[in-house]
């Protein structure tokens, strides 16, 4: 005869089959929250709520602690870039394209980047060279794309309304408090920094 071992927090009621079915009234919860706890979850929904409507600043919080709605931020902004959080590892920044506008091909040799989609459509292409782009997908909202370090990618708004996002970089990419009005900005003060450095570098990184 064989036996199924007891594992709590499930007491089956057939004890010879080890896929039985089991009912929510059966578990247990694993972990009980403090008071502590408790009142801590109840003012995170009351301030969550409270301010989920509420238009917040845009600017540079970082490197302190910080809570925000990133969703409802991300479909406020409406510059090319601004850089909402950074701090010495990471570096959160909201982004807005135009129709028919893209990020422009670029490759961070040193950084991860993370991008999630919040409104809108597109199309996202990478590789490992500029000229051999072989990885392609439509992004849309709630999208998420991952780029590794020195992979070269771009992003294009394929849609009728602004594509809405947010990036994370690890380490940071830009400046703190960087702000980019349009993507032509971007490209100026990338330009105007390269061309300081007296560097022949050819890799758009904005």
């Amino acid at each position: 005869m064989y036996y199924v071992p007891y594992m709590y927090p499930c007491q089956c009621q057939h004890p010879y089959y080890v896929n039985a079915p089991t009912y929510n009234y059966e578990r247990q919860p694993v972990h009980w929250a403090s008071p502590n706890e408790e009142e801590h979850a109840i003012r995170f929904n009351a301030n969550r709520s409270s301010n989920s409507h509420e238009n917040v600043p845009l600017t540079d919080y970082g490197p302190k602690p910080f809570f925000i709605n990133i969703n409802e931020s991300a479909k406020q902004n409406d510059t090319y870039r601004t850089a909402l959080w950074t701090g010495t590892q990471l570096q959160l920044t909201l982004m807005s394209l135009d129709e028919g506008e893209d990020i422009g091909l670029e490759m961070h040799p040193d950084v991860d980047q993370f991008l999630r989609i919040e409104q809108g459509q597109g199309i996202v292409r990478m590789g490992e060279s500029k000229d051999y782009l072989n990885f392609e997908r439509n992004v849309y909202d709630d999208s998420a794309i991952l780029i590794p370090a020195g992979t070269w990618h771009n992003l294009i708004n394929t849609g009728t309304v602004p594509l809405k996002l947010y990036s994370i970089y690890a380490p940071p990419n830009h400046p703190f408090g960087t702000v980019h009005v349009t993507k032509a900005d971007a490209e100026s003060l990338w330009k105007k920094a390269n061309k300081s450095r007296g560097s022949t570098y050819s890799k758009k990184m904005i």
